[in-house]
């Protein structure tokens, strides 16, 4: 019980640490396009592995049906891929700690997708969540307007955008995983988007963009490795050992620890209205989450 806790809160912890790891590098000059390429090069080998070892397990070795194999690209190039590089992008003018908010809001949006698309029924307990999460971005938001980055605006948009198509992987994936498995649908989905992350940076940018600092490529490492691999690692054993309530219940941490991150590592303001916001926010996700795993 303690290990499965332990693994799925620091699998949040590792995730929140990724849009500090991304502002560092930004200090060296680096552009979306690159960084994302590095850290997808970086975390290609294990997805690769992680792949190979799932097909070998007894009773994934069935082969895939040619349409869950595009289904499965498919999303993996949405919900990592696109929403990555939306989130890179964002990250260029919102703080780590207001990333981090905005990304948090996915199961919302989830609830609303599964509505429209999916035909489930939204009750009033999940407006009253929606209402209150929203209700905390807005203040958070409307505290950091005028005192951050001039784009602070088309940066929250845009991270905003990145947990709208992860949103969607989620919602798309939950029949796949079903018919192919969660280790192999992951595996390949994320091997699609490095692959795609790497293609896109030969289409746009020269080999000599890799001229970089070293810290860039230390940056990058740590970025794929520990914010990448090893949470989507520990949170699927976290699922096993302790069940989705109570790692939903971790995932609350998340939010607080990229603020406080942000606050040691790049001295980001940390006041009382961005608190106040990230709780509102915080609750809000926690209604939705725990109720839809109960």
């Amino acid at each position: 019980m303690l290990a499965g806790l332990g693994l799925a809160v620091a699998g949040v912890v590792a995730f929140s640490f990724r849009p500090v790891i991304i502002k560092l590098a930004y200090r060296y000059n680096v552009d979306p396009v690159t960084l994302i390429m590095l850290r997808m090069v970086f975390a290609l080998p294990f997805f690769l592995g992680m792949a190979l070892w799932a097909g070998a397990k007894k009773g994934e070795r069935a082969p895939i049906a040619g349409r869950d194999l595009a289904l499965t690209v498919a999303l993996g190039v949405t919900g990592y891929y696109a929403a990555s590089f939306c989130d890179f992008l964002g990250l260029r003018y919102v703080s780590a700690g207001m990333g981090r908010l905005l990304l948090f809001l996915y199961p919302t949006i989830v609830v609303v997708l599964s509505a429209l698309f999916l035909g489930k029924r939204i009750g009033l307990r999940e407006v009253v969540a929606l209402v209150v999460s929203y209700a905390g971005v807005a203040l958070v938001v409307w505290s950091e307007i005028g005192t951050g980055h001039p784009d602070f605006m088309t940066g929250a948009a845009l991270v905003f955008m990145g947990a709208f198509l992860y949103s969607i992987y989620l919602v798309g994936s939950s029949r796949v995983v079903q018919r192919i498995g969660s280790m192999r649908f992951t595996a390949y989905a994320m091997t699609a988007a490095c692959l795609c992350c790497i293609l896109q940076f030969l289409l746009l940018r020269p080999l000599s963009a890799l001229d970089l600092p070293l810290p860039v490529y230390g940056l990058s490492a740590v970025m794929a490795v520990v914010c990448t691999v090893l949470p989507v690692l520990m949170t699927a054993e976290a699922l096993r050992r302790v069940g989705p309530n109570l790692v939903a219940l971790c995932g609350a941490i998340g939010p607080v620890a990229a603020a406080v991150f942000g606050y040691l590592v790049l001295a980001e303001p940390m006041g009382w209205l961005q608190l106040a916001g990230a709780a509102l926010t915080v609750a809000g996700v926690m209604i939705i989450s725990l109720w839809k795993t109960a």
